[in-house]
């Protein structure tokens, strides 16, 4: 019996956002709106997406011994899940400095912080939270040597989930755990080695990236949906994303992958979690911020 649906591994940040009228040129100083600030991080993100779905999920992060990180263990407990693998201290909470311009474009500056101290010792230490967990998801805002520590410490039988964000090379030996590795469209062409340019279509994209070792594949599209690919059969589904009014798109990503993780954990096939996926992403946009728009199983069912 798992204790856990779901176990995320990755980063908890503070995101400090301020409205500007226009981004300051070098050397200049702009006005902006009072200071927000929301709790965020991939890892986060994904702990609180999956939580309020219904799953019963775990985190493994490190944030400071400050009221940054008292804020994102709070975002935690209130969404319901389990923070007893967070460890504190080492280092200050990470931070995403976001200044935003009415048109909604943004720029972001990322200190990782005590991100970057959550280390392979931290995951031979959580042991029993693997041995308790029916997936594991994991990002690259933490260290890629932590990252591949998670699969060699994950439980034999359990299934690994990636997104590879920020894009990094991958190790062979985490590329061959995936199940599935979930990139958007830059993600995957980083992975693969092509330029932003049109060029391939997604499918041959997951064909790349299935080359590459993992089991299977998921890119996402956007408002168009997703792509599933999975290695043992070879077959490319398209998965389309309901029709919705987005408002903000931030954390939808990280809201996909945590309700495909999850409902893998179920033991649904990756073609029908995608589809509940692509509904919980739809969701997500049509609210602002990235944790305060994640929807309950309930809003999606209504969607």
């Amino acid at each position: 019996m798992y204790d856990y649906d779901l176990l995320v591994v990755g980063s908890a940040n503070a995101d400090l956002v301020i409205g500007v009228e226009r981004r300051p040129a070098p050397g200049e100083t702009v006005l902006g709106s009072d200071l927000a600030v929301h709790p965020g991080g991939k890892g986060a993100n994904q702990a609180v997406a999956a939580a309020r779905l219904g799953a019963r999920t775990a985190l493994l992060a490190r944030v400071g011994d400050d009221a940054h990180g008292r804020l994102l263990l709070e975002s935690q407990r209130e969404a319901g899940v389990d923070t007893g693998g967070v460890r504190v201290g080492g280092a200050p909470t990470g931070v995403a400095l976001i200044t935003v311009d009415p048109s909604g474009d943004n720029s972001i500056v990322v200190s990782p912080g005590a991100n970057s101290r959550l280390t392979p010792e931290d995951v031979r230490d959580a042991g029993a939270l693997f041995a308790g967990a029916r997936v594991v998801s994991a990002q690259l805002e933490i260290p890629l040597e932590t990252v591949a520590e998670v699969v060699r410490t994950r439980a034999a039988g359990s299934r690994f989930v990636l997104n590879p964000s920020p894009p990094a090379p991958l190790p062979a030996e985490v590329l061959a755990a995936c199940d599935p590795l979930v990139a958007n469209e830059h993600e995957a062409r980083y992975v693969l080695g092509l330029g932003d340019t049109a060029g391939p279509a997604p499918e041959d994209w997951a064909r790349g990236l299935l080359a590459l070792g993992p089991r299977s594949v998921v890119v996402t599209l956007g408002a168009e949906g997703a792509l599933v690919a999975d290695g043992r059969t070879g077959a490319a589904v398209r998965v389309p994303s309901p029709r919705v009014d987005a408002v903000d798109t931030t954390g939808a990503g990280d809201a996909f992958t945590a309700a495909l993780a999850w409902r893998l954990s179920l033991g649904e096939d990756l073609a029908t979690a995608a589809a509940y996926a692509v509904r919980v992403g739809a969701a997500a946009v049509t609210k602002a911020g990235a944790q305060a728009s994640f929807p309950t199983a309930e809003e999606v069912s209504a969607l």
